[in-house]
């Protein structure tokens, strides 16, 4: 299995998944020459995707879905909001796939979920996969932890979660202040605080791995989010020595948590 990022933050995200059948791209928010070779070195030729999954229509998250599609004739996968919003240009009618609600739906091998996620975007939306009674999540660009994601995540076995900025370091930093509203607002993205009270809660309900990403090049550091999220889980009682948690790098792949 596999299961981790390709690259992560603002200037471009995209996640792999395969179940050694299925091979699914979620998000393509990099030019397709750059994320072939990211593919090579996590082990899947481009060659050999199935399915491109999106999560909303901003463009560190579907710069490169178009080329990739018409590239490899690649069916794309995201919600009416999201195909409504997102430009990627003209692709194969039968490569363009719409949901208008949050059912389960076959992929390959794979279940998907999909899951509403709090974002200034036309129906974003998270993902569950499920294969080999595994369970893995990508849950970014979310301004607030609701209930139904929290319930959704549940004893999910590996998470790619949202720890996108630093309070303090967005406040002090030079942003303008329209941007650090909507950074920090109910529809923008997490912080590291939020990040850490959620990833604690997966922990104590069944997950075993889990990837931050989305950091800000200018708000976060790696250090910052890994020492926030692992002071929290610690105090909280749980044993971090029995957990996997890393930070996704924001040009490379990271480690595996399939």
């Amino acid at each position: 299995m596999i299961f981790r990022t390709l690259v992560s933050g603002s200037s471009g995200n995209a996640v792999l998944f395969s179940d050694d059948n299925t091979n699914i791209l979620i998000d393509c928010g990099i030019s397709a020459k750059r994320l072939i070779p990211l593919l090579c070195q996590a082990g899947i030729s481009a060659q050999n995707l199935d399915y491109i999954l999106v999560t909303h229509e901003h463009t560190d998250h579907c710069m490169g879905v178009g080329v990739l599609s018409r590239k490899f004739n690649l069916p794309v996968i995201a919600s009416v909001g999201t195909w409504q919003g997102m430009n990627v240009g003209r692709i194969n009618p039968e490569n363009i796939v719409t949901f208008n609600n949050y059912d389960s739906f076959e992929v390959g091998t794979a279940t998907v979920t999909p899951f509403k996620i709090p974002h200034d975007a036309n129906m974003p939306t998270g993902y569950v996969i499920e294969s080999q009674g595994k369970k893995y999540a990508v849950a970014t660009d979310m301004g607030h932890v609701t209930m139904n994601i929290a319930e959704t995540l549940k004893e999910c076995n590996s998470v790619i979660l949202e720890a996108n900025y630093d309070e303090q370091m967005l406040i002090n930093g030079s942003y303008p202040q329209s941007l650090k509203n909507r950074i920090a607002g109910k529809f923008g993205h997490l912080c590291n605080a939020d990040c850490a009270r959620f990833a604690s809660y997966l922990f104590e309900n069944g997950t075993e791995k889990i990837i931050l990403g989305h950091l800000s090049d200018e708000n976060n550091t790696p250090e910052t989010a890994f020492k926030t999220v692992s002071e929290k889980i610690t105090s909280d009682g749980v044993v971090l020595e029995d957990l996997s948690l890393s930070v996704a790098p924001r040009y490379e792949i990271s480690i595996n948590i399939g």
